[in-house]
């Protein structure tokens, strides 16, 4: 078992690993693969009918190939980036550095362009973001809750881009990840160091003002939640909790809970709870709704549960592992959801470990096969991702490098 444990349950724990990576190399125009580009959407794979168990704790990594075919291209920044992501159109990518919001255009070029930088009150550092559906605003977690962009004005440049904070007045603490509802009338906040998300009424604050008032109250969840995920259908809200209790050791949690209760009973809208591996972290739900993947930090693992069974029988749930490197926190989905990319942070810094990507084959996976086609370079501690529209180009923040990094998607296996 590790022994960081005392990292994953204090509000500290994303002090930044020192050190600098150097750039990969690639390709300075997006050009699609030829190869790739008139192949049809795959299939859904069925699901396994097994279940399995939550994995334990482990320091053992996946063995495969480095994909040095794979095109990457990397921006240095001006900080540590934290969360990243694109507007609907395709055209802008917002990246948080702690104290402000960096904005970069998207073009031709498979490396984004840096064009300025938002600055953000300076009370809390601003960590993981999200955009509403429309694209109209983004949110930064921040403090006990998100500050609030208006990301017109920030892509122009033009002054007031930053509209408010959501704050929590019931004393919540280490916002760290952010969500919002289908139809961006309400924001969730998961609070590193209060065990719970705060639910705020982002429309009454966009509307009305910003204040105590914008608070809709809290769902209950374990130690250290972190990442969530909101259903394709609007349905449900997953979260994922670092730890389940003071007496679970480094076994975590994901929690199923039913969004429309969250918006109008918080402490009342967790439906499940299921085991998670050790220090479970991120979530993302397919496009199709039917799978439900997270990293497991301290297992080194990436796991595949049944969205069906998550509400009515959690305990059967759990219907894929795979080994990946180390310390995997980020995940997307790309290729139609055929393929899963997962960012090996080695936050840790584990021996003879790096920081790298693993390319899972979802099929393979979800058959229980080896499943990791290999590992793409990345800088230090690559944290989070997001996904251009069209499905061509994956950005990955690298934390502790002061990077962006762009992936020509079709240039994976």
């Amino acid at each position: 078992m590790r022994v960081h444990i005392a990292a994953a349950m204090s509000a500290g724990a994303f002090a930044a690993v020192i050190g600098c990576a150097g750039c990969s190399a690639g390709p300075a125009q997006l050009r699609p693969s030829p190869a790739r580009s008139s192949v049809a959407a795959p299939v859904p794979v069925a699901l396994p009918t097994r279940s399995l168990p939550s994995p334990d704790c482990s320091t053992e990594t996946a063995r495969a190939p480095r994909l040095h075919s794979a095109r990457t291209a990397m921006v240095n920044l001006p900080g540590t980036p934290f969360g990243v992501v694109v507007t609907p159109d395709g055209r802008w990518a917002f990246v948080t550095l702690i104290n402000s919001v960096e904005v970069l255009r998207l073009g031709p070029s498979l490396a984004p362009v840096k064009v300025r930088v938002i600055p953000l009150p300076a009370a809390s550092p601003a960590e993981g973001e999200t955009l509403t559906a429309d694209g109209r605003y983004l949110l930064a977690a921040a403090g006990s809750g998100a500050v609030v962009i208006s990301a017109t004005r920030a892509e122009q440049g033009l002054p007031g881009a930053v509209l408010g904070t959501l704050s929590d007045p019931a004393g919540g603490a280490g916002a760290i990840e952010v969500a919002a509802s289908p139809d961006g009338r309400y924001a969730f906040v998961t609070e590193e160091a209060s065990q719970r998300a705060a639910v705020f009424n982002l429309h009454r604050a966009l509307t009305e003002g910003f204040g105590p008032a914008d608070y809709a109250g809290a769902i209950p969840l374990g130690i250290a939640p972190v990442g969530m995920a909101v259903s394709p259908d609007g349905r449900w809200l997953y979260a994922t909790s670092e730890i389940a209790s003071r007496s679970a050791g480094m076994q975590g949690t994901l929690s199923i809970v039913s969004l429309p209760r969250a918006e109008t009973s918080p402490a009342a809208s967790v439906v499940a709870t299921v085991p998670a591996g050790c220090n479970p972290v991120r979530v993302v739900a397919s496009a199709d709704g039917r799978e439900v993947w997270v990293t497991a930090r301290a297992s080194d693992d990436l796991l595949c549960f049944s969205a069906a069974a998550l509400p009515a029988r959690p305990a059967e749930a759990l219907v894929a592992v795979v080994r990946v490197g180390e310390a995997p926190v980020g995940l997307m989905l790309v290729r139609d959801g055929s393929r899963m990319v997962v960012a090996d942070s080695n936050r840790f810094g584990a021996q003879r470990a790096t920081s790298d990507l693993s390319v899972v084959n979802v099929a393979a996976a979800l058959a229980g096969r080896p499943a990791v086609a290999g590992f793409i370079p990345a800088g230090q501690f690559p944290r989070e991702m997001a996904l251009v529209p069209g499905g061509q180009r994956l950005l990955v923040s690298n934390f502790a490098s002061g990077q962006l990094e762009a992936i020509s998607v079709p240039s994976l296996p």
